[in-house]
């Protein structure tokens, strides 16, 4: 799966010149929290975050008054407060590259770019629902979690032995075990009974961790 599959395509953005305060009020009408900021031509400039203006904010320790709080803070512009050394994504890049990327560098978003122009946005939200999605998280059946060797052809020995009991996988995923001889799986099925996944698995001499109806 590629960003462009989950960007947002049309993402909220703003002038360089804006008031933080008019800027955190798009942030919070449009329900986001980081906004790519454009120059005059359009061209990406920056990335302002929400943290980014409520840090710009003067203190409440402050000695000013609210008088020249309110006008410091409608002066205070974005391009004054913004990120300008902006990593960015293109629409080709493999989706687990870019929560890598996100992850590394501790950020919860990425501008899209081709050739030279934002076509998008992904975030760690998009990331969260394809999460969801790999894990079956919207759809009933039963939920094994199992430790498995770390081997070829195990992986096979479980889908095959699934479908030999009639069960559909609706969503498998795998993750890394607590050594690197073992694997962590796990697996959602319908039409097969618990009973039934719970004696193949013992047939196979897997070990289930977890075992529900979700």
């Amino acid at each position: 799966m590629l960003v462009r599959e989950r960007m947002s395509r049309r993402p909220v953005t703003i002038p360089a010149g804006t008031p933080v305060t008019d800027a955190l009020r798009t942030m919070r009408r449009r329900g986001v929290r980081r906004l790519p900021v454009l120059d005059d031509n359009g061209r990406m400039v920056g990335i302002v975050s929400e943290k980014d203006l409520l840090y710009a904010a003067p203190s409440p320790a402050t000695s000013l008054s609210i008088y020249e709080l309110h006008d410091r803070l409608t002066r205070l512009t974005v391009d004054e407060v913004m990120s300008r050394e902006v990593i960015t994504v293109g629409p080709d890049t493999p989706l687990e590259e870019a929560a890598r990327i996100m992850t590394d560098h501790k950020i919860g978003g990425l501008p899209v770019m081709e050739d030279g122009r934002l076509v998008g946005i992904i975030t760690e939200t998009d990331i969260f629902k394809v999460f969801l999605e790999m894990l079956g998280a919207r759809d009933s059946g039963l939920r094994l979690t199992l430790d498995i060797p770390e081997r070829k052809g195990e992986m096979a020995r479980l889908t095959t032995a699934i479908a030999e009991l009639g069960g559909n996988i609706l969503a498998l995923g795998t993750f890394l075990g607590d050594d690197p001889t073992t694997a962590v799986v796990t697996v959602k099925v319908e039409d097969v009974s618990l009973e039934q996944l719970q004696a193949a698995m013992a047939d196979l001499d897997l070990t289930i961790v977890d075992a529900r109806e979700t």
